[in-house]
């Protein structure tokens, strides 16, 4: 007896998932699009700060931006070469070869 509810229940749900329509058309509307005056003041109150700055302010920042770059990397490349200098002429270590090369003698 539960084996035939069983299987009337799972005959009946495949029979309404089955007989369900499975394409819904949407409703039928006018030609033209409805424009929405909140939407588009929105949009405008957003895009309202772009239209304060000028393109060329973007080429200027750019600009500042690359000379910045220059600088800096100038900079680190005369600290780097001031540093191996130093390294170089290192009078103490000079000197520990000086005395490496006594001891190989």
């Amino acid at each position: 007896m539960a084996r035939l509810g069983a299987l009337l229940m799972l005959a009946s749900a495949a029979a309404y998932l089955l007989a369900s329509p499975a394409f819904v058309a949407p409703p039928r509307s006018s030609g033209l699009p409805e424009i929405d005056v909140r939407v588009a003041a929105a949009t405008a109150a957003g895009l309202a700060p772009l239209s304060l700055e000028q393109p060329a302010g973007a080429y200027d920042s750019v600009v500042a931006m690359l000379q910045s770059w220059l600088v800096g990397g100038t900079v680190l490349t005369v600290i780097f070469a001031a540093a191996i200098i130093a390294a170089a002429a290192n009078p103490l270590t000079k000197r520990r070869q000086e005395v490496q090369n006594m001891m190989k003698k």
